[in-house]
C-alpha cells in the first residue's frame, strides 16, 4: 500500500510486548493478503531498533536452513556477507546463535511463511520449542512467527502441539473495517467505499490493486474482468490452504452465492447428499469463509432456521457473479458482464455490505447511547414469510431493535416503514412474553428520508405506543452519510478507549 492504514491496536499490542524487559514469541495468522507481512514490516521499520526479517521459501529443508542461516551471518557481518555454502548443521545450531544474538540487547525476528517450513519438515515446531525452552527464552529476543496456512498454524496452538502454552501473544488478523477505506480512498464518496468494500473487503492487497483516479466500475473491469487476471485465481489459491480437492467445495460456494441458504437447498443445487453438505460445510466454517446465522429471535443451540453465508466479500462476489460468466470472460464479453454486474450490484450490495454496515451502526449506537437501551447481539431475524435483515436483542433485558434497509435508488415512502412495522410484528410472536418487552425501530436507506415520508412515519409509529405486549420507545430513520459518519466517529472512540487501557 501506499500509505499504511488502520491496524492501530495490533501496533500497540506489539509495542507494549516488545518494550518488556523479556522476551516475546508472536503467532501471527490470517488469510493470505489480509496483511501480515505488511503489518509486522511496518512496525519493524518505524519502531525497532534491531529487526531481521527472513521469509522462508517453499523449497528443501536444507536450503531452508541455508537461507536462515546465511541471513543471521550476514546481520552480524553486513559488510562480509557469507559464503553461498555457508549454513549451520541444524535448525538446533541455528537457534542457539539466535539467543547468542540476542543475549544482551533486544532484537526482533520475524519469520514469514512459517507453513513452508513445516511443510517439508514436521519436526520444525519440536526443534523450535526446545530452542525457545532452552536458550531464547531466556535471550532478549522478540520472535514474530507468521503464515497464511491458517489451519496449520491453529493446529501449533492445539493444547498437545509443541508451542501450545509458549507465544506470549497470538494475533489472528482480521480485515480492515469499512471506516479504514475512507483514509485509503480519499475522494471516494461514501457510497462508492461501499461499493468497493462490498467487492474487495477489508484485504489491503486487493485496495494497492485499485487506482484511486478511476471510478469503481472501471476498477472492476480492470481488476477482475480480464480473464488473465491475479483476481480470477484467487478463490483457487485461497481454498487450496484449506482443502486439496476443491471442486465439491466450489459447488457448495456457488449454490451458497445464488440463495441456497440450507442444507436442504445446498443439496438439491449440487447434487450431493446431506451427509456430505454437511462434512463439507463443516470444513468450510472452520475456514471462517462460511457461516451459519440463525434468526436472532430464536435460541440459537435449537433453531432449524439456520442460514449458510458466504463471510469473505471477495469469494461472495466472485461466487455470485464472475464464477458464472468464466466462458464469455475467455470469449471477451466484456463490456456486456460489466454491463450485468452493475445492474445487479444494488441488490447484491443491499442484501449483504450495507446490511451488515446496519447492523453495524445499530450495535454501536446502542454501546454509545444513541438507542434507549443497550444490546447483546446484532443479526437478522426471519420465519416462514417474514425477514428482517437488522435485529438487535437483549433477551434478559426484553429490549429488541428491528430494522430494515433500502440500497436502491427509487425514493423511499412510507410503504417501507408499514412494512417493517408488520414483519416486527410477526416475529415478535417468537418471542417470550415474560413481561412487556421495549421496542425500538430503525430504518436505512442509501437515498435519505423525505421531509413528507419523515413527518408520516412518525404519525404512523404514534398509533403503536400502547400496544399490550411490547413498548414501543421510538424509531431512527438514517442515511448512508450519517451511518459512514457515526462509524468514524465511534471506531476513533474505541481506539482511543484501547489505547488507554494498554
Amino acid at each position: 500500500m501506499n500509505d499504511f492504514v488502520g491496524r492501530k491496536q495490533e501496533l500497540e499490542l506489539l509495542d507494549t510486548l516488545y518494550g518488556a524487559g523479556t522476551s516475546s514469541m508472536v503467532i501471527l495468522y490470517g488469510r493470505r493478503r489480509i496483511g501480515k507481512t505488511r503489518l509486522l514490516t511496518h512496525w519493524m521499520k518505524q519502531r525497532v531498533g534491531r529487526g531481521i526479517y527472513w521469509v522462508a521459501e517453499p523449497t528443501s529443508q536444507l536450503d531452508q536452513l541455508r537461507s536462515f542461516s546465511q541471513t543471521l551471518f550476514n546481520y552480524t557481518s553486513p559488510d562480509d556477507p557469507a559464503p553461498l555454502d555457508f549454513t549451520y548443521a541444524t535448525w538446533d545450531q541455528a537457534f542457539r546463535q539466535l539467543a547468542l544474538m540476542a543475549a544482551h540487547e533486544k532484537l526482533v525476528v520475524f519469520i514469514d511463511e512459517l507453513g513452508y517450513l513445516i511443510d517439508v519438515n514436521t519436526a520444525f515446531a519440536g526443534t523450535l520449542q526446545k530452542a525457545w525452552d532452552q536458550s531464547l527464552s531466556q535471550s532478549n529476543v522478540f520472535l514474530a512467527l507468521s503464515g497464511s496456512q491458517m489451519a496449520l498454524i491453529k493446529n501449533l496452538l492445539n493444547y498437545d502441539a509443541p508451542l501450545h502454552g509458549r507465544p506470549t501473544a497470538q494475533i489472528k488478523l482480521q480485515p480492515l473495517s469499512f471506516v479504514d477505506t475512507e483514509r485509503y480512498f480519499p475522494d471516494y464518496s461514501a457510497e462508492d467505499r461501499i461499493w468497493v468494500y462490498s467487492i474487495w473487503g477489508g484485504v489491503p492487497a486487493y485496495w494497492e490493486r485499485l487506482d484511486k483516479n478511476v471510478s469503481v466500475l472501471e476498477n472492476i473491469k480492470r481488476q477482475l474482468l480480464p480473464s488473465n487476471t491475479l483476481m480470477q485465481e484467487e478463490p483457487r489459491i485461497l481454498l487450496q490452504d484449506f482443502i486439496n480437492d476443491p471442486h465439491n467445495y466450489v459447488g457448495i460456494m456457488r449454490a451458497i452465492a445464488a440463495g441456497a441458504y440450507t442444507s436442504n437447498r445446498l443439496s438439491t443445487s449440487t447434487g450431493l447428499s446431506k451427509g456430505h453438505i454437511s462434512k463439507y460445510l463443516g470444513v468450510l466454517r472452520e475456514t471462517d469463509f462460511v457461516d451459519r446465522a440463525v434468526p436472532m429471535t430464536e435460541d440459537p443451540a435449537r433453531s432449524r432456521r439456520g442460514h449458510y453465508q458466504i463471510n469473505d466479500p471477495y469469494l461472495r462476489f466472485y461466487y455470485r457473479f464472475l464464477s458464472r460468466f468464466q466462458a464469455r470472460l475467455a470469449m471477451g464479453e466484456h463490456d456486456e458482464i460489466l454491463a450485468q454486474v452493475a445492474a445487479e450490484m444494488p441488490a447484491f450490495i443491499e442484501e449483504t455490505t450495507w446490511t451488515h454496515l446496519c447492523q453495524e451502526w445499530v450495535l454501536r449506537a446502542s454501546v454509545h447511547g444513541r438507542l434507549p437501551f443497550a444490546l447483546e447481539d446484532v443479526g437478522g431475524a426471519w420465519a416462514r414469510k417474514t425477514h428482517l435483515p437488522v435485529v438487535g436483542i437483549d433477551k434478559t433485558a426484553q429490549a429488541i431493535v428491528f430494522g430494515t434497509v433500502n440500497w436502491s435508488d427509487a425514493p423511499v415512502s412510507l410503504g417501507m416503514i408499514d412494512q417493517l412495522f408488520h414483519q416486527a410484528d410477526a416475529l415478535m410472536t417468537s418471542l417470550p412474553a415474560l413481561s412487556q418487552w421495549r421496542v425500538h425501530y430503525v430504518a436505512f436507506a442509501r437515498s435519505g428520508w423525505p421531509a413528507d415520508v419523515r413527518d408520516a412515519a412518525d404519525s404512523l409509529l404514534k398509533t403503536r405506543t400502547t400496544l399490550k405486549m411490547w413498548k414501543t420507545t421510538g424509531l431512527d430513520l438514517l442515511d448512508v452519510e450519517q451511518v459512514n459518519t457515526d462509524l468514524s466517529a465511534w471506531q476513533q472512540t474505541s481506539q482511543a478507549s484501547a489505547w488507554q487501557q494498554t
